[in-house]
């Protein structure tokens, strides 16, 4: 925590206040802080790959991988954020004179392949990144877009592109990532960020680099860096923070997602701490082995919508699909028809994002048990960043 912080906390502390929340978004799981919290050696592996471009050399590429929510993405995009903003030359370059010709630059860019999905959005993106000019986004063919961005990637200029979210439901995998920038390999190298361990029967175009989950004692420094950002002092144990740390395993995503729901339900119950009974309901809302929420809010805003009236459904009405359809399609926000509701269903539990739990069948008559549509990702989390979409913490798609 920087100085100012803790000076800033301690000033707040006689204001009077016993409310248990100073800013509920630094809990969010879909935000990733400016500094990586107990990733240190990470990053300096992944500064080590990267070392040739400060000399004007690309680097070789990388696939980053590990499980969900080791900060895989809070490393790669800390990183590159700053290798962008504190880089001198043009739009951010590493800039080398050790040679009497034009000095070779070295630019970094940054994609998330949840908002490039087809290789045409993912070039597109890393153009939009390097170009000065703008970049349409229509009326022209991948083939064009490659060849503007060979053009743009002069003799002298070269750039590094990370692409998170690699191999996810609905995203290019890594052969598709390789494929799609093999063209230009004299001029940009990748790093790409994906869970999936490279597959042992087919060759990975460049190096590997692991991240492993937390240690128990590394998610306990996230969690408590996080928690003493959002919360009020003392509203939160340190023991608590200890227990969440162990019952996430290793998974920063849902041990903030629990967090940040026990802080929720603390507030709507006017408490001035975080109590036992509000850590153990915002443990609940976060399913066993769920989503992360960056892919929902990944989704356009009709199907956000679509989760958002099944969240909010009576157990009940959720106790098949075609219930569940129906009474998602009678809420006048959702906006469709219980056909398209039911068919955005099945789509979603294909994609992991709901799960279908069998239900114990009516009779011994013949056919497949039915099954209920059940969220699975974390809910309360879900609900109070969706109530912020209005004030643009995440874009309507």
């Amino acid at each position: 925590m920087r100085l100012t912080d803790r000076i800033d906390r301690r000033r707040r502390r006689g204001d009077g206040s016993r409310h248990p929340v100073r800013d509920l978004s630094a809990l969010d799981p879909t935000h990733h802080l400016d500094e990586p919290v107990g990733r240190g050696p990470t990053l300096e592996r992944l500064l080590d790959r990267l070392d040739p471009a400060f000399d004007g050399r690309l680097p070789e590429n990388l696939y980053v991988h590990g499980p969900k929510g080791a900060g895989k993405s809070a490393a790669v995009s800390a990183l590159f954020a700053h290798l962008a903003a504190t880089a001198p030359g043009r739009r951010g370059a590493i800039r080398t004179t050790t040679r009497a010709t034009a000095p070779a630059v070295t630019e970094f860019a940054a994609v998330d392949a949840r908002a490039a999905p087809t290789e045409f959005a993912l070039l597109r993106a890393v153009l939009a990144a390097v170009a000065d000019g703008s970049v349409p986004e229509q009326g022209v063919g991948t083939a064009a877009l490659r060849d503007r961005l060979r053009a743009e990637l002069d003799p002298s200029r070269r750039v590094v592109v990370a692409v998170d979210h690699v191999g996810e439901p609905g995203t290019p995998d890594l052969p598709a990532v390789d494929a799609a920038f093999d063209p230009v390999a004299e001029a940009l190298s990748y790093v790409a960020v994906g869970r999936d361990a490279p597959d042992s029967t087919r060759e990975v175009a460049g190096a590997t680099a692991e991240i492993p989950a937390y240690e128990r004692h590394a998610l306990v420094d996230v969690l408590t860096e996080r928690a003493s950002d959002g919360l009020a002092r003392d509203a939160l144990g340190h023991e608590t923070v200890s227990e969440v740390a162990a019952w996430a395993d290793g998974d920063a995503h849902d041990g903030l997602a629990a967090l940040f729901g026990a802080a929720a339900v603390a507030v709507d119950d006017g408490a001035a701490r975080i109590g036992p009974a509000h850590v153990a309901a915002g443990r609940d809302a976060v399913p066993a082995d769920c989503c992360s929420l960056g892919r929902v809010f990944a989704l356009s805003a009709s199907r956000r919508r679509v989760l958002a009236s099944l969240v909010s459904l009576d157990p009940a009405d959720r106790s098949s699909v075609t219930a569940a359809a129906d009474a998602v399609a009678a809420d006048s926000s959702v906006g469709l028809s219980a056909a398209t509701v039911k068919r955005v269903l099945y789509e979603l539990a294909e994609s992991g994002l709901v799960r279908r739990v069998e239900t114990a069948a009516d009779g011994d008559g013949p056919g497949r048990p039915p099954t209920r549509p059940e969220p699975n990702f974390p809910t309360l989390a879900f609900e109070r960043l969706r109530s912020a979409d209005a004030g643009g913490t995440h874009p309507e798609r």
